[in-house]
């Protein structure tokens, strides 16, 4: 059974949205990485179509993607390269699930990527970071609600930002999201972030329904309170803003709070698989990335224990 790749590619997207519940944004990159690869196949391999190509032809597009370039003339990182193979993979298993014939995925092996360090606070640079906002307005009393929000949840940047203020039960200190892959979950808020919320609810003298809004352009009616809602850039803006202002010597962003969150608890001798279920991770290994911090307890627990050490 053929078919052309353009249609087979709109089917495939289809299925992300409708049976696998994707994001738009993921379905957005997964329509990029394969129009590169269609573009690709119809010009350098015009004899052959997606029925009919093997495992040297991924090659030869592996050393395609190794040369090719951004918009700012920079090759492409062998993470990046990696998203272009995944998605591809993931097509060919979506074709073959549908009785199409391809290339089995299975042969297509992905080269392990660089490793990256993992950026996080310590505690006091935490503190350094929640204490910079200036609380006598009140937008510096919103900003260090968001930061003390974001370090108290670990919420990714998108789900802060599609808070209202209707869903925070701050009596209970805590309230649910649809995270990723439409996942529910709840998300429990400390002492400090729920005190610096309250604070910051009670300035606000609007009905707006978004729980953090912009202080800066046009006022708008009531009822057009979500163009108020403050949005993702704006809130990365901040962070970035009190990095600066806090003089860190990490380069943090909204994400090295939640990698902080994820550290701050297993530090502490949270376990790591409840570690999974407030960071919202669908595999516990994505949550492994945070050995550092058990490899660093491990350390201690040998330095304190074993004979070899005694007196040293």
């Amino acid at each position: 059974m053929n078919a052309s790749l353009h249609i087979l590619v709109r089917e495939f997207l289809e299925h992300l949205a409708i049976e696998k519940n994707c994001s738009k944004l993921t379905i957005r990159d997964y329509m990029h990485y394969l129009l590169v690869f269609q573009e690709w196949l119809l010009t350098s391999l015009p004899d052959k179509n997606i029925h009919t190509i093997d495992v040297s032809d991924v090659r030869k597009y592996r050393v395609f993607l190794s040369n090719r370039a951004d918009k700012k003339g920079r090759t492409l990182k062998r993470i990046t390269q990696n998203y272009y193979v995944i998605a591809l993979r993931s097509f060919l298993r979506f074709l073959i699930k549908n009785d199409y014939k391809t290339l089995e995925p299975s042969k297509i092996d992905l080269p392990k990527a660089e490793s990256r360090s993992l950026k996080f606070l310590e505690r006091d640079q935490v503190d350094r970071l929640v204490t910079s906002p200036n609380t006598s307005t009140e937008e510096g009393i919103r900003d260090r609600a968001i930061i003390e929000l974001l370090f108290s949840t670990g919420l990714r940047v998108s789900e802060l930002a599609k808070l209202n203020k209707d869903e925070i039960n701050l009596d209970r200190r805590e309230f649910g999201v649809i995270g990723k892959g439409g996942r529910a979950r709840v998300v429990f808020v400390s002492e400090r972030a729920c005190e610096w919320l309250k604070i910051y609810l009670k300035k606000r003298q609007d009905m707006f329904k978004p729980l953090f809004i912009r202080y800066s352009g046009r006022t708008v009616e009531e009822n057009q309170g979500e163009k108020m809602r403050l949005s993702v850039r704006g809130i990365e803006r901040i962070v970035k803003k009190y990095v600066r202002l806090a003089r860190l010597p990490v380069d943090a962003t909204v994400h090295t709070l939640r990698h902080s969150f994820a550290t701050d608890l297993l530090t502490n001798g949270a376990d790591i698989r409840s570690v999974q279920e407030m960071l919202g991770h669908k595999n516990i290994s994505t949550t492994q990335i945070y050995t550092h911090v058990t490899n660093r307890q491990l350390k201690e627990v040998h330095k304190t224990f074993h004979s070899g050490n005694k007196g040293i």
